[in-house]
């Protein structure tokens, strides 16, 4: 039997979600069985394949790369999954909100700098205006809230989607 592909991403969060992916515990040995994780911070792939079945995405999407990584990713995947409150409704990127992204940037690198005061802009991306959850970008196939998503509401979602169901998450997540 052809095993599925997996893949993750991190995009503006604190790699709650990842860390909580990793506390699955023995469920990882079913989804193992199930699929091949093929791109994320946990592998070393450099590019994301195509034809991936399922994506896990964690984090809002507040940079142009972000931007140009999520419709990349939405393009080259079956399922894409909103895993996490940073990613279902922006939560704390979204705090940057009510302050424009000029005023934001000088106040932390020029006001804020106690050496070489100055708003980097090598090899940095530049920020939207504004922190957006994800199916504000692109559409989103399932929303999995929480601060992060306990392990277990990870490897309930994982198993059903890799055994072709659609998981029922009433009883398995809240948001915060």
């Amino acid at each position: 039997m052809k095993k599925a592909k997996l893949a993750t991403l991190w995009l503006d969060g604190c790699s709650g979600c990842h860390m909580s992916l990793l506390d699955v515990d023995e469920a990882i040995a079913v989804v193992a069985q199930k699929a091949d994780l093929v791109y994320g911070p946990l592998v070393d792939a450099q590019e994301f394949p195509e034809d991936v079945d399922v994506t896990l995405v964690e984090g809002a999407v507040s940079s142009q790369d972000d931007l140009e990584k999520i419709k990349h990713v939405r393009e080259c995947t079956r399922l894409l999954v909103a895993l996490g409150d940073c990613a279902v409704n922006s939560n704390v990127p979204a705090m940057r909100n009510s302050i424009p992204v000029k005023k934001l940037l000088e106040r932390i690198y020029i006001q804020g700098a106690d050496e070489r005061p100055g708003i980097p802009t090598d090899g940095v991306p530049p920020l939207l205006a504004h922190s957006v959850p994800v199916h504000e970008v692109v559409k989103v196939d399932l929303f999995v809230p929480g601060c992060p998503p306990s392990a277990s509401a990870i490897a309930y979602v994982l198993v059903e989607l890799l055994e072709g169901r659609m998981p029922d998450l009433n009883s398995k997540v809240k948001f915060g």
